[in-house]
């Protein structure tokens, strides 16, 4: 046998939303953010992690004349 060592691999589960997660994610909608993930994965070889959601806010600026 070699000098190899185990992969250890941790897998957590996503947790529960809050009784905020909707409120917040209506408030950043309606603030003209865009959701791109609800739950965001994290991915490292070893951990697997979730974060509540990813999201964008696009902004445009107008000038008249």
């Amino acid at each position: 046998m070699g000098n190899a060592h185990p992969t250890l691999i941790i897998w957590i589960k996503m947790p529960v939303k809050d009784i905020y997660h909707n409120a917040v994610k209506n408030a950043l909608i309606k603030d003209s953010s865009v959701i791109t993930a609800d739950p965001y994965p994290i991915k490292y070889p070893e951990v697997k992690l979730f974060a509540d959601m990813a999201g964008e806010k696009n902004l445009s600026i107008s000038r008249e004349n």
